[in-house]
């Protein structure tokens, strides 16, 4: 956001601008996103289909986007009807939505930011999802959560939490500690195409993955 310059002179007829000029520009009259102004999250598939929902622009949270998400439930497809699911980093809750529309049976949200977890809580609402599914939301720290919830182990587990703050491994380890998953749980996990995809269990299988210039993504089955 690069205002122009005060003691920028007048020209008395059109010359062409120069980059810097055009740069400041553009940059003026693009949109600017503050910290906790709205944005929007579209879901793309199942009984929500098309409906789109309002976020909030807090710190960290970087919405899946639409082609990813295509991508992931195109995989999930033969796992996601009437399963249990948790939403480990959920920001905006696009992952955990779009598995409700599908018709998951329940999910749970782990967001740390309390205005976001608060927006998340107010779209669960505005879908009136409790009425065909059962969704909580648990708002504070991932890792303190995982460790401290009851709950039995779920079917689908969604990790993807912010970029360089070496979570991956934290996560993937408090799940196997804690048995949020069993055989036959599988678990998507996306970080940054720069960082190594920490050792995993034994009994866990990468069994679809992808790669893009800025993040590497893949389905993982616990068997």
């Amino acid at each position: 956001m690069i205002p122009l310059s005060d003691t920028m002179k007048r020209v008395s007829r059109p010359t062409r601008a120069s980059s810097s000029a055009k740069k400041q520009h553009s940059h003026k009259n693009a949109k600017v996103h503050r910290p906790n102004s709205n944005g929007q999250i579209r879901i793309i598939g199942g009984q929500w289909r098309g409906r789109k929902l309002p976020v909030l622009n807090a710190e960290g949270l970087r919405p899946t986007t639409d082609r990813n998400k295509e991508t992931l439930f195109n995989w999930l497809m033969p796992y996601v009807n009437g399963a249990r699911c948790l939403d480990v980093f959920a920001g905006s809750g696009g992952l955990g939505l779009e598995a409700l529309s599908r018709y998951a049976s329940h999910c749970d949200f782990i967001e740390l930011d309390k205005h976001a977890a608060a927006q998340l809580e107010s779209n669960l609402a505005l879908l009136k999802a409790n009425e065909a599914a059962s969704a909580s939301v648990h708002q504070g720290d991932a890792l303190s959560i995982l460790n401290s919830m009851s709950a039995a182990p779920y079917d689908i587990v969604f990790v993807d939490p912010p970029f360089a703050k070496d979570l991956v491994l934290p996560s993937l380890t408090s799940l196997e500690k804690n048995n949020r998953v069993q055989s036959g749980s599988v678990v998507y996990l996306e970080h940054e195409s720069s960082l190594t995809t920490p050792p995993l269990p034994d009994n866990w299988q990468i069994i679809k993955e992808k790669q893009t210039s800025a993040l590497r993504y893949m389905l993982i089955e616990v068997l």
